[in-house]
This record gives C-alpha cells, sequence and structure tokens, in this order.
C-alpha cells in the first residue's frame, strides 16, 4: 500500500503542478497512472497480500453517479457521445483514486504524512504563485505563452482556481494550530506552511476564494469550540488571524485587487454569471430526467444562449446547476446523497475523534470541502481535475475514522510519552 499512498501523491502534484491538468496531455498522464495504480492494487489484493476491503459511504454515491453516466453513453442519451466519453474517462480516474484512498490510508501515522504533504505543495505552488505575481511576465512558468488568455496565479491560468486549491489545503493547518495538535517543535513549520498560502489566496483577490476562506475559519473555529471547548481556542485563532493579516498587509493586498480590478474584461462578469446561471436552468428544465449527458454543457448552452457574446464557455461558472443540466435529478439525487453522507460522515467522525490530532485532521478535512462547495455557487473548481482530486481526498479524510489512538502509535509518530503531554494530546 505504500507504493499506492505514494502514487497517489505523486498523482495530485502533477496535477496541480500541470495547470490543474485541464488539457488532454495531463489529463491522460492522470487517467493513466489511475489506473496502473489501481492494477496494483489488484495484484497486490489477488496475491492475498492486503487485508480485507475497507468501505466508506463516499463510495456508493460516486459510483451510482458512474453507472449512471456509462449508462447515458452506452443507450445515448447523451447530445454528443464524444464529450461524454472523455468526462468518463476523466471521473473514472478520480473514482479510482478516491476507491484507492479509502484502501490505502488507515492509521494516524498515514494521514500525518498525507498532510504534512499537502501543507508541503500548498506552500510550494503559493511561493511559486507570490514569485509570478511581483515578476509576471505574461506567461505560465515565465515561458508559456497563455493561448486563449486569463489571469494566472501560479501553475493555474485561472486565479480563481489557484484559490481554489489553497481553499482545500490551507483548513487543515489552521485546525491544527488552532488546536495546537502537533508537537511544539513543529508548530512554528505548520505556521510558515499555512500562513504563507493565506497570504496568497489575498494576493490572487479571488472573491470567491476569500470568501469560502472566511467560511472555513468560521467552520474551523465552530467546530473546535464544540468538540474541544476553552478559552485557548480563541487566542490561539486570534493570533493566527493577527500573523495572516500583517502577512497580507505586507504583501500589499489593496494593489492586488486594484491591479486585478483593471483586468476584469478577461473574467465572467456578475451579469454574464446570472445569464449562464438563467440559460443552465433552462437547459435542465427541458431535460428534468436524465439532463442532456455528462460533459456536454459547452455543446448544449450555445443553443440556450440568450445573446452572443464573442466567447465560447466551457462551464455554467455553477457546478451544481451544470450538474442538474448534466445528469438530470437521477444525477442530482447522487451528488446530494454524496454531501449528505460527507456532513453526516464528517459530524460523526468529529465525535469519535480519539485524540486532538485526529480531531484537527477531520475538522480541516470537512471545513475544507465545505469552503469549496460554497466556492462552487459562483465558479468550477471540482470541474478542475487537481481541485476534484483533492476535494475527494479531504472528503475521505473527513468520512474516515482513524482505528488507532495516538497513543497506540506514539513511537512509530515520533512522539515520547511526556511530549504528548505537552501537546495536549490525549483522548477527546
Amino acid at each position: 500500500m505504500r507504493l499506492i499512498r505514494i502514487g497517489i501523491c505523486a498523482l495530485l502534484a502533477f496535477t496541480v503542478l500541470a495547470h490543474g491538468a485541464v488539457e488532454g496531455w495531463s489529463e491522460g498522464v492522470l487517467e493513466i497512472g489511475a489506473a496502473l495504480l489501481f492494477v496494483w492494487w489488484g495484484v497486490l489484493f489477488a496475491r492475498g497480500s492486503l487485508p480485507a476491503l475497507r468501505w466508506n459511504w463516499l463510495l456508493a454515491p460516486a459510483a451510482a453517479l458512474w453507472v449512471l453516466v456509462v449508462v447515458q453513453y452506452l443507450v445515448g442519451f447523451t447530445a454528443v457521445p464524444f464529450l461524454t466519453r472523455v468526462e468518463i474517462m476523466k471521473y473514472s480516474a478520480l473514482a479510482i483514486l478516491l476507491f484507492l484512498a479509502v484502501q490505502a490510508y488507515e492509521t494516524l501515522e498515514q494521514w500525518q504524512g498525507f498532510v504534512w504533504f499537502v501543507l508541503a505543495l500548498g506552500f510550494a505552488v503559493s511561493v511559486l504563485g507570490i514569485l509570478q505575481y511581483f515578476t509576471f511576465n505574461g506567461k505560465l512558468y515565465w515561458f508559456r505563452e497563455l493561448r486563449y488568455g486569463g489571469l494566472p496565479f501560479g501553475p493555474y491560468v485561472n486565479r480563481n482556481h489557484f484559490a481554489g486549491l489553497v481553499e482545500l489545503i490551507v483548513p487543515t493547518g489552521f485546525a491544527l494550530l488552532v488546536l495546537r495538535a502537533e508537537r511544539r517543535d513543529r508548530m512554528p513549520l505548520i505556521a510558515i506552511l499555512t500562513l504563507l498560502p493565506i497570504g496568497a489566496l489575498f494576493l490572487s483577490a479571488s472573491r470567491g476564494g476569500i470568501v469560502g476562506f472566511f467560511i472555513e475559519v468560521g467552520l474551523v473555529m465552530v467546530l473546535a469550540f464544540i468538540r474541544r471547548r476553552g478559552r485557548n481556542l480563541v487566542v490561539a485563532g486570534a493570533v493566527v488571524f493577527i500573523f495572516a493579516g500583517a502577512l497580507v498587509g505586507w504583501l500589499g493586498i489593496g494593489p492586488a485587487f486594484a491591479r486585478f480590478a483593471a483586468y476584469q474584461k478577461f473574467e465572467v462578469t456578475e451579469q454574464r454569471r446570472a445569464e449562464l446561471a438563467k440559460e443552465t436552468w433552462h437547459i435542465f428544465a427541458d431535460h428534468p430526467l436524465g439532463g442532456t449527458g455528462f460533459g456536454t454543457f459547452q455543446a448544449e448552452l450555445p443553443h440556450y444562449a440568450s445573446a452572443y457574446h464573442g466567447d465560447f464557455v466551457f462551464h455554467a461558472h455553477n457546478d451544481y446547476l451544470e450538474a442538474l443540466s448534466e445528469t438530470g435529478l437521477v444525477g442530482g439525487i447522487f451528488y446530494l446523497t454524496f454531501l449528505i453522507v460527507l456532513l453526516r460522515e464528517g459530524w460523526r467522525c468529529t465525535a469519535r475523534a480519539a485524540n486532538v490530532m485526529d480531531l484537527a485532521f477531520h475538522i480541516g478535512a470537512l471545513a475544507a470541502c465545505c469552503g469549496l462547495l460554497a466556492h462552487s455557487l459562483v465558479d468550477f473548481n471540482l470541474h478542475i481535475p487537481s481541485n476534484a482530486l483533492l476535494f475527494l481526498l479531504q472528503a475521505v479524510i473527513a468520512t474516515s475514522p482513524t482505528p488507532f489512538a495516538l497513543a497506540e502509535n506514539a513511537n512509530s509518530l515520533g512522539y515520547t510519552a511526556n511530549s504528548a503531554v505537552e501537546i495536549g494530546v490525549d483522548p477527546v
């Protein structure tokens, strides 16, 4: 399973650095990589080298949606079979990685390694974004031309999708800081890995991302207070906010907003978003049961456009309406079931957390998912493979109880009995 965990992390890093894996070549790498990991898991399972299959209720609606879109394609209930086939391949890769994550990550030690990897990835991408912001020459990575324009930040062509990535990473670091869930000697490093992405998020000037971030902070504080009462939580949260605010001010948030406001012509306006929402709803109203077919929104929208805008829109800038337009009420039920399972099992896992680190992981992951879901009302982060993959991995953390308390794994995690007491790692 170690190789599978490494493979999942490698694919996550690749998709992020490859502009979110929104191009054909990078999508192909994601799909091939997921298939190879699944084959390796199958070999191990057939040899009896693995324990029994692990179950997570998120798998049920994910599998049901996969069956639905495959039936759409096979039966011909899709407006454009080619687009549906492409989207099925991409979704199959994400579903495979969701399944493998459930099987490969079980102990608190394994999740701790993943969390540290994600925090480091977010820090590295944020450094890239900040450097690019101050030295931008109009090209991605300073050498790749923007073929279709855009407002890039870091490896992403769209700054809102960089913000979506940060939204999925920062809450876990914030929860670890507020709950002081790591060893004291590691807390300064966690602070650095968390605060710099916050600064980069504000520097990107993504309004949806910033609103989502504040929602996440509120959720972390509320859940932490409910599950572990104490004045120290408020103090710790205030300290993190003060340092984050100081960093944002030092980076120069005012000029960032002014700069991006000058380039609003490259983005979809609020009026256009409202038009897209109305047009997408009309698509759903004409195909209420099964939708027009997975991935066919871009082909169907021109038939419902109220006016010609001289551009080509790939997504509705509202993941919920786009999902309804493509999969109808049947697909909507599966999406809704996934969200219900996420919230229900995530809440239960916070109640059953064995220790404060376990609690921080679950709170951070649940808040990260909720923040991105809020952002999805005005954007399409869940159609960016890198962000969709990290969302699914965070959903697994939020809904997967860790079977061993930290006290039982203290040696493997590098803790002594004294250090565990020092950081307050005790049963919740």
